[in-house]
């Protein structure tokens, strides 16, 4: 028997076949899960989410539009989803949004009020707010696993991360929050904190090649992560082998949190 075969669940975040969203996709359809997908609004970026769909041959599969700083968005999202499918087993939270101006070294201090808040409202407060929406349907399945994604720049300073650490902090707080509340209904709250991947997401980030270049020099596995490393864990963490953890920041990174110097 698949490893995920009778559940099913709603991944917003695949925005090209280069996501981390992608790659979760990916591995959860291969171990047996219904998946069920979410884009920004617009006719580009649905023609670009179907086009990594299909390359999932997963053309078929049920998508809605849904921008997430818009609570109604949200509404829709969860409330269409709950008509068309019998249960909610797995949520994926894999969006995350700055203002790519401030995401460059000795830009930090120099971030406007307003850009700080967004970072923090689509990347942090979108867990929560999903969340919310997805306690009810999840409570009726029986639970299920809830899973954002995060990265080590929200412990330690990487330059040009920038404000996307203080967002990726509040995000990996709210995973604590939620799954300390919402655990007595079996609902389970993670967090992976992935390497960095070259993604349309990453690539705002003035740092990023750094980053990629310095992690294969000093990860235990001499390596960059790949899409695939983080895919694997998530099918695991969605999974009834994962039922016992919850509240927790799993590093997929080859190891380099791990190195001090």
């Amino acid at each position: 028997m698949s490893l995920l075969a009778g559940k099913t669940g709603l991944i917003f975040g695949v925005a090209n076949d280069r996501s981390y969203a992608f790659h979760i996709a990916e591995a959860l359809a291969k171990n047996g899960a219904t998946c069920a997908f979410t884009c920004l609004p617009g006719e580009k970026n649905e023609r670009r989410t179907r086009k990594a769909m299909e390359k999932l041959e997963l053309g078929d599969a049920w998508l809605a539009p849904c921008d997430a700083s818009k609570d109604e968005d949200i509404d829709a999202v969860f409330d269409a989803f709950t008509q068309k499918h019998e249960r909610l087993d797995f949520l994926i939270h894999s969006i995350a949004f700055a203002d790519r101006e401030w995401l460059a070294p000795g830009k930090f201090t120099d971030t406007p009020r307003a850009s700080y808040l967004s970072a923090i409202d689509i990347s942090a407060y979108t867990l929560a707010a999903m969340a919310k929406r997805a306690r009810e349907p999840m409570s009726a399945s029986g639970g299920g696993s809830i899973l954002a994604m995060s990265y080590y720049g929200s412990e330690k300073v990487v330059p040009g991360y920038n404000v996307m650490g203080v967002a990726k902090a509040a995000l990996e707080c709210t995973t604590r929050y939620l799954a300390a509340e919402l655990g007595e209904r079996n609902i389970r709250v993670n967090t992976i904190s992935g390497g960095p991947l070259r993604t349309l997401a990453s690539s705002a980030v003035g740092g990023i090649d750094t980053m990629l270049e310095h992690t294969p020099v000093r990860a235990p596995l001499k390596r960059n992560v790949e899409g695939s490393d983080v895919g694997g864990v998530a099918a695991f963490l969605v999974s009834d082998l994962a039922s016992g953890v919850t509240g927790e920041n799993i590093y997929v990174d080859c190891g380099v949190n791990t190195i001090g110097i």
